[in-house]
């Protein structure tokens, strides 16, 4: 019951809404209404799986939904004043867990099947209000739900769009690949869930009686129906890792001179990554690892490690070229990954949008042989889409996390 976990949550606050409401000179008497704003999570968390025993047959995955209460404000004088502001947004000791369940996030049919109650309370949720009994004085509660922990393949799952490999490459704008690849930095959040049920609708009436590509080019990309509302967001962790991937191969390329030879062979390929790694462990004690996580995505995106690689490039120019880039991408990741940046980090806030579009004039000039008509999905959000999101919440890193 999402309600009765909300109560649950309000019942343990009593304490640091009462101090709020004394905080700011406000009488502890007053009834409402106190707007609650929640963060929303729904992650994987892979590999459940017993590794001994004879217990009952059950999915090997698990899924958690679980939520956090950001801010609690409260109407007085025609104003809104805030009462609680959470302090540590992505602490595991404010994010509450409601629902667990074993199965995979793949699974579409179990996931619609577990979350369908849990998102019908929280529709009627968003239209009504709680009166709740707190320091002895019946309040009114309204509740504003913000989806945003959640990573990009779970937002294509439950917003019914295609996944990741598919031409249309954002979740928060209509962008295929070929035109965020031409116009790197300029685009807007259009996406919304209410959009992608009208979407969805079209796509499953075809009313103009269209074909399959005429019908696919009309919804941008939604072939299913969204079951869950999220908020158009950048998820910091998995940016950081996707990223970091990205430069792990611009490493291998700049090492085999790709720029000059874009037709080497697998072989010669597999070569490079093997000198890199071998590499990156005697310089930088980097353990060569099958698939990127976020503790070697950490290590890789450093000047020390750019400096390591540039002993393995001959060009001078190459050698500052990956300086640069490395450069600017550190100066922007503070920006997504803090949970203030306007406190935290306010002059690189600032210098974000000329910052990416450098970044952006490198990629489609010195590293033009790997972003020429193609970019990847979250250079593509970075790029783009931070500053308009940062505009609009105050952060990514404090409503990034999945919980």
């Amino acid at each position: 019951r999402y309600d009765v976990a909300l109560v649950s949550t309000l019942k343990d606050m009593e304490e640091d809404i009462l101090e709020g409401l004394k905080a700011h000179e406000l009488d502890d008497y007053l009834s409402g209404p106190f707007t609650v704003v929640v963060k929303e999570s729904c992650d994987g968390m892979g590999d459940v799986s017993e590794k001994h025993g004879c217990g009952p047959v059950v999915p090997e995955k698990a899924v958690r939904f679980s939520f956090t209460i950001m801010t609690i404000a409260v109407h007085h004088n025609k104003d809104n004043v805030r009462i609680f502001e959470e302090n540590k947004p992505n602490s595991e000791l404010c994010c509450k867990p409601l629902c667990l369940m074993l199965a995979d996030e793949s699974d579409h049919e179990t996931l619609t099947a577990i979350l369908s109650p849990l998102i019908a309370e929280r529709e009627s949720m968003k239209g009504s209000e709680l009166m709740l009994e707190l320091g002895g004085i019946l309040r009114t509660f309204k509740f504003v739900f913000r989806g945003t922990g959640y990573d990009e393949k779970l937002v294509r799952e439950v917003e019914g769009l295609e996944a990741s490999g598919s031409i249309y490459i954002c979740t928060l704008c209509d962008s295929t690949r070929l035109e965020a690849s031409q116009n790197i930095v300029l685009h807007s959040i259009t996406r919304s869930h209410k959009e992608n049920l009208e979407r969805y609708e079209i796509w499953r009436s075809n009313r103009h009686h269209e074909s399959v590509d005429e019908l696919r080019d009309r919804v941008k990309g939604v072939s299913a129906k969204p079951f869950i509302e999220t908020l158009p967001s950048i998820d910091a962790l998995h940016c950081d890792i996707g990223n970091a991937a990205e430069f792990y191969k611009i490493f291998q390329l700049e090492i085999g001179e790709v720029f000059k030879n874009p037709n080497a062979s697998k072989e010669e390929r597999k070569r490079w990554q093997s000198t890199l790694d071998k590499h990156l462990r005697k310089k930088m004690n980097l353990k060569p690892i099958m698939r990127m996580n976020g503790n070697f995505a950490r290590k890789l995106m450093s000047q020390e490690t750019v400096e390591a690689v540039c002993e393995l490039v001959h060009s001078e120019e190459r050698r500052a070229a990956l300086r640069e880039l490395m450069d600017l991408y550190l100066k922007m990741k503070p920006v997504w990954r803090s949970s203030c940046p306007s406190k935290e980090c306010p002059e690189l806030l600032c210098q974000y949008s000329y910052n990416s579009q450098h970044f952006a004039e490198l990629l489609s000039t010195k590293f033009k042989y790997r972003y020429e008509g193609k970019i990847t999905n979250y250079f593509h959000k970075t790029l783009a889409h931070v500053p308009e999101i940062i505009e609009r919440d105050g952060s990514i890193g404090a409503w990034a996390s999945e919980g």
